[in-house]
């Protein structure tokens, strides 16, 4: 269903704290969920509600940080991982000493 034909046919109306219930269809057209943010402008005698992606400015990724994250994914690409059963195995075994053989 498109949102111009949800959006003829829903009515919702202002609650006491000037809420708004978004019709489910219009919701769904949307991709809307619960707890998500949605911009809200007055436009042409009318309401314009946009959903919007909020972003924390400490959860950006730094250049660096980017670089290590691409490294990564393209590791994960070649096959280069170790599964976390591998990773627990390895990490409980007891550390071996070696000795450097003299020379």
């Amino acid at each position: 269903m498109s949102v111009r034909y949800a959006e003829k046919t829903a009515f919702s109306r202002v609650g006491k704290r000037r809420q708004v219930v978004i019709p489910k269809r219009v919701c769904q057209a949307l991709g809307l969920q619960e707890g998500d943010f949605v911009e809200v402008q007055s436009a042409r005698g009318g309401v314009l509600i946009k959903p919007k992606k909020l972003v924390d400015a400490d959860d950006v990724l730094t250049p660096k940080e980017q670089a290590q994250v691409r490294r990564g994914e393209a590791q994960l690409r070649r096959g280069e991982y170790v599964t976390l059963h591998q990773l627990r195995h390895e990490l409980d075994r007891p550390a071996v000493k070696r000795r450097r053989k003299r020379v």
